[in-house]
C-alpha cells in the first residue's frame, strides 16, 4: 500500500483499486483507522489528538487526496502529499 504522506508519527496510505467511498488509511503506532473524505472515521480507533491532526491535514489537501484516489482506482502511481507542519 503506497504511503502518500507522513507527519508526527502518522502514516497516510492508500490502496490501489480499493472499494468506494473514497478513503485513505492511517497508521499511528499500534492504531489503524480508515477515513473517508467526508471526515467520517469508517473503521478503527485512534487518539483524538492524532485524529484531529489527520483531519487538519485532510482539510488542507482534500483535492490532492481525491486526485490520488482517482489515480489509485486506475492503478497509476500516487503523488506524495505535503505533510502537516
Amino acid at each position: 500500500m503506497p504511503e502518500i504522506s507522513r507527519f508526527y508519527g502518522i502514516i497516510v496510505q492508500m490502496f490501489f483499486k480499493d472499494h468506494d467511498p473514497p478513503h485513505f488509511h492511517i497508521e499511528y503506532g499500534e492504531f489503524k483507522v480508515v477515513i473517508n473524505l467526508s471526515n467520517e472515521v469508517v473503521k478503527g480507533l485512534m487518539p483524538k489528538r492524532a485524529l484531529n491532526l489527520v483531519f487538519e491535514w485532510m482539510d488542507i489537501h482534500k483535492n490532492e487526496i481525491m486526485e490520488n484516489w482517482e489515480l489509485a482506482q486506475k492503478g497509476k502511481p500516487l503523488n506524495k502529499i505535503e505533510p502537516l507542519k
